[in-house]
């Protein structure tokens, strides 16, 4: 039976706004604080909240840690529809977390379901859905020691990232290795911060896209593109955490494009990805796409992120989604309004609250 017909919400408009603050800022020459690089500092969760009462709901703030399982049971009633933007904060498969406990407790909530956020956070395991569904991804290794042998299908410059982190956590200048000593040593780092395999797979040097997604069936916001040939010297052209927190985040920074200059092929390819990837990993209401192409542009499938960063433009001008969506004429308040329609018509709360 759909969750929305067994259950009658006390207030129609109260929103759980489920959401993990930083508490440390990311720093790529720290690796202590690459942890929290998924959360959103606590201005952005301010303004977010700001946001949502200014479109006219009333918000339970609930940090999703340890405690918010009690919030949304002493709530159950009450609560109307849960935001879902959390990212969970132990193990393997934290991004299901928060979507389990609403389906547990009978609350309608924002983005996809348990299954796909864990399957979503492993990057390997997202990779291997896709294959078999003959989206284009790369071939990998995963080393759970540094002393994992390279095998031969994998040649250099190889890029090495952690298996289970989003916001480019632990991708930095250092992450593309062009030997064995180097790779070892990217290993150890990525073992020894996150506790989890390292991936590896091949450093694809042609362009690179982000595409945002909003909606049931999802429509495109205009596509971006990272501008590699524009940065800094010494940089490597990569979206790593020395490109999202010190280059995009000037004030002139000109790292993404969007919308990105391509062509009615290209378009078509990346777009086509696009809704396979949602298929496959049967994705709600909104999510972004990394595909990187090779010198040829044929694209490949890097990772999806649900949810994707939301960050208000009066916080970071960078935040991709949003950006996408202001370029799409849709200003942040449209774009909250948009996602929570999509998860209310999704589960028929409009129909039943007429």
């Amino acid at each position: 039976m759909d969750m929305a017909t067994t259950r009658k919400p006390v207030n129609k408009r109260l929103i759980a706004f489920l959401y993990n603050v930083r508490h440390r800022y990311p720093d790529p020459k720290d690796p202590s604080t690459y942890t929290e690089a998924d959360y959103d500092d606590p201005q952005a969760i301010e303004e977010m909240v700001s946001h949502l009462k200014h479109v006219g709901y009333n918000v339970l703030q609930i940090e999703a840690d340890e405690k918010a399982y009690l919030s949304l049971y002493s709530h159950r009633y009450e609560i109307y529809l849960a935001l879902n933007y959390s990212l969970g904060i132990h193990g393997k498969d934290r991004y299901a977390h928060i979507p389990a406990m609403c389906e547990m407790l009978g609350i309608p909530y924002t983005g996809a379901s348990p299954l796909t956020q864990a399957l979503v956070m492993n990057k390997a395991k997202a990779k291997q859905l896709c294959k078999a569904y003959g989206i284009p991804t790369l071939p990998y290794q995963l080393f759970s020691s540094p002393d994992d042998k390279r095998e031969s299908r994998l040649s250099y410059p190889l890029i090495v990232k952690p298996v289970g982190q989003g916001s480019s956590a632990g991708i930095t200048n250092d992450s593309v290795v062009r030997s064995d000593a180097e790779l070892k040593k990217q290993v150890t780092l990525i073992l020894k911060t996150f506790h989890e395999p390292a991936l590896v797979e091949p450093f694809l040097t042609g362009r690179e896209f982000s595409i945002a997604m909003l909606g049931n069936p999802p429509k495109f916001l205009p596509i971006i593109e990272s501008n590699h040939a524009h940065l800094p010297k010494g940089y490597q052209p990569l979206d790593s955490l020395e490109v999202k927190w010190y280059v995009e985040e000037e004030k002139d920074s000109d790292h993404l494009l969007c919308p990105a200059k391509i062509d009615t092929r290209l378009r078509g390819k990346l777009e086509n990805m696009g809704r396979q990837i949602w298929e496959a990993l049967d994705i709600k209401d909104l999510s972004r796409i990394d595909i990187r192409c090779d010198e040829e542009e044929n694209p490949f499938f890097l990772e999806i992120n649900s949810p994707p960063g939301l960050t208000p433009p009066e916080v970071s001008k960078s935040s991709y989604f949003p950006f996408a969506a202001r370029v799409a004429g849709m200003d942040y308040d449209e774009l909250i309004k948009t996602l929570i329609s999509a998860a209310e018509t999704r589960y028929g709360l409009r129909r039943n609250n007429k």
